[in-house]
């Protein structure tokens, strides 16, 4: 039997800044770590349970980072793998899906905590709690620094070769082609996001909402005895945050389940739409941060031409890995 590497030409997806996100991602979760493990420290000598709440609360964030780093270093190690028919271009999704569930956990267990803290009010050492809060606003804004330049930008993946590779085959008068070329720089607007990268953002930049919060109410407590407002900007944290995770679920999910990106799907149908040709079928996935697969099955008169077809569809940047398949009538 011959061997899938044998026959398979390289599907190298990933974004153009994986490694670098790689790197700052890493950072982000030996910052977050070295916070936690002082937190739970500082919380168990000195027999603090906000310090050790807090700990623990940084933990679960430690731990969402960790994957997100974990699927950066998977996806690069096994980029060349030809088990994966589409390379390792979603992994990053994948792990931005598991984050979001996790953002939503911590959602629920911050507003399940703050709505009983409201029902049953307890005694906060506000001059304890409010320094910790501090601190952890510091590291969560310099984490935040950290991938925000990443998030904000836009993936032009440039991980394939320069050129043309074709693998194709003609019968019964169809053309299939397939290739995977270097069409231009120029991503679309909002489809090159890094799923994973902004779940990673997402979590710090929800850490630093909630310390925001906390320290506003703390302020409040401590100078106007409101104690009552702890427990509500609690409840207000953890509706941001589940919009965030909610938001994060569908873009990521939308990835795994290969649904249609109807923009370039709109801009195939547009190059198409001068030449003498019926779209049969078309199909256009996501395959990683600024790579899109399609199948394009259309019908024509003898006039029409494969390579005809393939210089109108070239115009479609983002398009990197097409099989194009031509019914000549006749």
């Amino acid at each position: 039997m011959t061997s899938p590497a044998t026959y398979r030409h390289e599907h190298m997806y990933l974004g153009a800044n994986h490694d670098r996100n790689t790197r700052r991602t890493l950072w982000v979760v030996a910052l977050t770590a070295v916070m936690m493990v002082a937190e739970i420290a500082a919380g168990y000598f000195t027999g603090s349970m906000a310090l050790l709440a807090d700990g623990f609360h940084m933990a679960t964030h430690t731990g969402a980072l960790a994957i997100a780093a974990g699927a950066y270093v998977f996806a690069r190690r096994h980029a060349h793998d030809g088990r994966f028919s589409f390379g390792t271009g979603k992994v990053g999704d994948l792990a931005g899906f598991a984050s979001a569930l996790v953002l939503a956990v911590i959602a629920i267990g911050i507003g399940g905590e703050s709505v009983w803290r409201l029902a049953s009010p307890s005694t906060v050492d506000f001059g304890e709690a409010i320094p910790i809060a501090i601190v952890g606003l510091i590291v969560n804004i310099v984490s935040a620094l950290l991938l925000m330049e990443g998030h904000h930008g836009h993936e032009h993946s440039h991980d394939h070769p320069h050129g043309r590779a074709h693998h194709g085959h003609e019968t019964h008068g169809q053309v299939h082609q397939e290739h995977h070329d270097h069409h231009g720089h120029h991503g679309t607007h909002h489809d090159g996001h890094d799923n994973n990268l902004r779940s990673a953002y997402l979590h710090v930049v929800a850490d630093a909402l909630t310390s925001v919060l906390a320290i506003a109410a703390l302020l409040a407590g401590l100078y106007l005895g409101w104690t009552w407002l702890d427990p509500l900007m609690g409840v207000v944290g953890a509706a941001v945050i589940a919009r965030w995770s909610w938001s994060l679920l569908q873009s990521s999910a939308a990835v795994l389940l290969d649904v249609t990106d109807a923009q370039v799907a709109a801009r195939i149908e547009q190059a198409l739409a001068d030449e003498a040709v019926h779209i049969e079928d078309l199909h256009v996935w996501r395959i990683g941060p600024a790579a899109r697969a399609a199948i394009v099955s259309v019908s024509g008169g003898q006039s029409v031409t494969e390579a005809r077809l393939r210089e109108k569809l070239a115009a479609v940047s983002e398009l990197r890995h097409l099989t194009l398949e031509l019914h000549q009538a006749g």
